[in-house]
C-alpha cells in the first residue's frame, strides 16, 4: 500500500483530481514530520534529562543505544528518507535544464 501512495505522490495525485486533496496533503504534512519531532524529543530527554527511572535503566543496561536519546535519534534517521527525498528533487529541479 506504500507503494501505492509513493506513486501517487510522485505522480501529481495533490492536484485533487479525486476530491481527496485535503487528505492527501495531511498525509504529506505527517509524512515529513516524524523526523523532526523525534529530532526534538531527543533534544528535550538529553537537555531535560530524565528522573530517577532513567538512572536506574542506565545502570542496568550496558549497550550504548539503551537510553530514550540514542532511541530518539535512531528513529529521526529512520524517518528522514522523505526530507532526503525531497531535497534531492528540488536539486534536480534547480539546476535542471
Amino acid at each position: 500500500m506504500s507503494e501505492v501512495l509513493a506513486g501517487r505522490r510522485d505522480t501529481g495525485a495533490l492536484d485533487g483530481e479525486n476530491g481527496n486533496a485535503a487528505a492527501i496533503g495531511a498525509a504529506d504534512f505527517l509524512y515529513l514530520a516524524a523526523a523532526p519531532t523525534f529530532a526534538i524529543m531527543a533534544l528535550l530527554t538529553g537537555v531535560l534529562g530524565g528522573g530517577s527511572q532513567d538512572a536506574l535503566c542506565s545502570i542496568v543496561s550496558v549497550s550504548p543505544l539503551s537510553g530514550m536519546v540514542p532511541m530518539y535519534l535512531l528513529m529521526s534517521a529512520f524517518h528522514s528518507a522523505p526530507w532526503l527525498k525531497l531535497i534531492s528533487s528540488r536539486r534536480r529541479t534547480s539546476t535542471g535544464p
